[in-house]
């Protein structure tokens, strides 16, 4: 063997070893860990949703490194809100998640996505979509006056809260003593202002009646029900009784009401009514009665007739007051 052989066979010798420490000194663990996958995740579908509230679903699966996720929400595909990080582990197999989110809008479409992050890096999850749910149609109704004194007009009005409150159509119903369970409508479809309001006049009323006021459009929603009390329509008037320190109180009272009592009353400063006597009520017309006697005044001051009614259709009513001097 020639001395170049030789020479050429030691060079090939030391790659070789060259090569196996090479290879001897690599790093499998350094190698698992460059080849970690990422985080992989799915945004889960139909979320529980109320009018404010949410809880959103997915799942996530680590790959063996420690992974932590989050939910991104708003009203468009940019989110701009978005949970608190949540550690999910460093499993291998897939993981439920699910995260609350409040103070949304009613009846508001949000778009969300789960991700998920760990060291091998971030996964975005598919874009999916809930709306809230509307809040429900609520009136809130009273009547002014209450009582209205007999023949007269009021008014029923309130507000209708909720959900596109505004501009529904509404109607007001009646239903006149003896209550037999029957609303009638007693004006004309109106729409709720841009605040949910509303207002209905109601002209000559003469006996107690219940009122509600029933939305009718997409929605069908009936307020509660009120009693609107009729008050006896009570006049007074002061004549001469021919004594000294007496006088003539005489009136009328409609509807008709004969038999009724009727109380005289000095009204005192301190708002507490002093009776000074009493008469009937008795018949004049059809349609209203009269009443009258000689009353005994104890000193100056505001008088008024009181007639108690307690017949259904109407309560007790109250004259003006009259100065006496």
């Amino acid at each position: 063997m020639t001395k170049l052989t030789t020479i050429r066979r030691f060079a090939l010798a030391g790659a070789l070893l060259t090569s196996a420490a090479l290879v001897l000194s690599f790093s499998p663990q350094a190698a698992s860990s460059a080849a970690a996958p990422k985080p992989s995740v799915y945004t889960g579908t139909y979320p529980q949703v109320s009018t404010t509230f949410a809880t959103l679903k997915g799942v996530v699966n680590p790959h063996g490194t420690e992974t932590s996720y989050v939910f991104q929400y708003g009203t468009t595909t940019a989110y701009g809100a978005q949970t608190s990080p949540t550690a999910v582990g460093n499993g291998t197999t897939e993981v439920k998640v699910s995260q609350p989110i409040t103070g949304l809008q009613p009846y508001t479409t949000y778009h969300y996505r789960l991700v998920a992050t760990s060291a091998a890096g971030t996964t975005d999850g598919l874009d999916a979509s809930l709306t809230t749910k509307k809040i429900p149609l609520t009136f809130k109704i009273a009547a002014t006056p209450d009582p209205v004194v007999f023949g007269n007009s009021l008014s029923v009005g309130g507000v209708l809260t909720g959900t596109e409150a505004a501009g529904q159509r509404i109607v007001l119903q009646a239903n006149p003593f003896p209550y037999r369970g029957i609303f009638r409508e007693v004006s004309r479809p109106t729409v709720t202002n841009v605040d949910g309001s509303f207002s209905f006049p109601v002209a000559n009323l003469l006996r107690a009646t219940q009122f509600r006021v029933v939305a009718t459009g997409a929605q069908t929603v009936n307020s509660g029900t009120i009693l609107e009390q009729v008050a006896a329509r009570v006049s007074l008037h002061l004549g001469s009784a021919g004594r000294p320190g007496f006088a003539h109180m005489y009136g009328a009272v409609e509807p008709s009401e004969v038999g009724a009592s009727v109380s005289f009353q000095l009204l005192s400063p301190d708002g507490i009514p002093l009776n000074i006597g009493w008469t009937k009520v008795g018949r004049a017309t059809n349609s209203a009665s009269r009443f009258s006697r000689n009353v005994r005044l104890p000193r100056r001051g505001f008088y008024r007739a009181v007639v108690h009614v307690n017949n259904g259709m109407q309560v007790p009513g109250y004259s003006r007051a009259l100065l006496v001097r």
